[in-house]
């Protein structure tokens, strides 16, 4: 109408909170787990959710900083006080960090937070890594039978519970969905994000002539980088070693047991480092990567530094797994021992062949970690449960039912803890 002044519309931005139950601070400096941890933050901090951190862990000496814009409080095991956190958090998705925690505090959250999504970040799915150990020793192959284990129908029954599991590998997502018959609509895969700027090689790692001897990393706390690396003291180093009498082998990483202590061997040119304080830096300096890695899951993150710092490495098909898909990869995939062996010499030896196994990195990163192909998939599939009025594992009458008993189990137990607890107190 003439004369009126026509007000203006103000939109106000919609808040979207997340909170992150965690079971340890993330140390990227130790594990994979930890790097991709912050890299989620990272994205969701960059789609504009609020975010809000809580772990009972104890700060250790390698845990990173979290960015600024999280806020973080303390989680505490078997209390009621809990309750009221979560609830004044209100929250629109509750995220698990592991199986284990969906269990300690999926009820809580069911019950006074009844409107927030769950999602299960499963890292690395744990039972397929007991399974494949646990058959390993058996000196046989995982079978279907083995995913009746303890552990294998817990973290099944917390990915049936939940909204969305995020899965770090579209291997796991193909024998959870084929082998085991897992809906894939309650699955969805986010690996590694690398920038573009990670993505690329870097020009300036030394190369060829100015690097030397064999290298190997990883936690001793995760028992696939023990096994590995006994397995190359007995099978893999000795016959390396014959054919190459100058070189010696570096072994990195943090936890050496004393089992492990014992392997260091000078003489055989078997050395033991201790932490690697940046790994990156450290395989730089190396002509070669060995991962013969015979059971796990996930994806390695001792292959990306090595990839990163421009390293060739030779692993297996498990080491391989989930990071390969149909690219070259830089360096040679080998399970058997005196094939490992071979291609492990003839990439140290030839310079010819150790170029281009390095050229095949930037190709791999780019095809199988982008953060904007993978960052942009997750977030449309979280905007998207958000905009679902009801949880998709409420669909599912396996979900309804595990939701159900697991109401009854969990709780009781932790409330019989609870209650023991202070009456100790008392």
């Amino acid at each position: 109408m003439r004369g009126q002044t026509s007000i203006p519309v103000v939109y106000i931005p919609v808040l979207k909170k997340i909170l992150l139950l965690a079971s340890n601070w993330p140390e990227p400096a130790s594990s994979a787990a930890g790097s991709r941890t912050l890299q989620l933050l990272d994205l969701f901090l960059e789609d504009g959710w609020q975010l809000t951190f809580m772990t009972a862990a104890e700060l250790r000496p390698h845990s990173a900083p979290l960015p600024k814009e999280v806020d973080i409080l303390p989680l505490t095991l078997n209390s009621s006080e809990m309750d009221d956190v979560f609830k004044n958090l209100d929250p629109d998705l509750v995220w698990f960090d592991r199986f284990m925690l969906e269990e300690q505090y999926g009820w809580r959250i069911a019950a006074v937070c009844p409107h927030a999504k769950r999602m299960l970040d499963t890292i690395d799915l744990h039972s397929l890594r007991d399974i494949r150990q646990k058959a390993l020793h058996q000196n046989r192959k995982p079978q279907r039978s083995d995913w009746f284990s303890d552990v294998a129908l817990r973290e099944l029954a917390s990915i049936y519970r939940s909204d969305l599991s995020l899965l770090i590998s579209d291997a796991e997502e193909r024998i959870l969905t084929e082998e085991l018959n897992i809906p894939k609509s309650l699955l969805h895969i986010t690996p590694f994000l690398l920038s573009e700027s990670e993505q690329k090689g870097d020009t300036t790692l030394p190369e060829f002539a100015k690097r030397k001897d064999f290298v190997t990393i990883g936690n001793f706390r995760h028992p696939p980088n023990a096994d590995s690396v006994r397995f190359l003291y007995e099978s893999i180093w000795p016959a390396i070693r014959s054919a190459c009498p100058d070189a010696k082998l570096s072994i990195y990483g943090a936890d050496l047991t004393a089992a492990i202590q014992t392997l260091h061997q000078p003489d055989k040119g078997f050395f033991l480092q201790g932490r690697a304080e940046n790994a990156i830096e450290v395989l730089s300096h190396y002509r070669v990567c060995l991962a013969p890695l015979r059971f796990g899951a996930g994806l390695k993150g001792k292959l990306l530094d090595a990839m990163h710092a421009g390293t060739p490495s030779v692993t297996t098909s498990i080491g391989a797994e989930g990071m390969q898909g149909p690219f070259i990869w830089p360096g040679a995939v080998k399970d058997e021992p005196a094939a490992f062996v071979k291609a492990a010499i003839d990439l140290y030896q030839q310079e010819s062949l150790w170029f281009s196994a390095q050229k095949q990195i930037s190709p791999l990163l780019k095809g199988r970690f982008d953060k904007k192909t993978h960052g942009d998939k997750l977030l449309q599939r979280i905007h998207n449960l958000r905009e679902t009025a009801s949880a998709s594992s409420i669909d599912q009458l396996t979900g309804a039912l595990l939701r159900h008993h697991q109401h009854r189990s969990t709780e009781y137990m932790s409330r019989w803890i609870e209650a023991k607890n202070k009456n100790q107190v008392t």
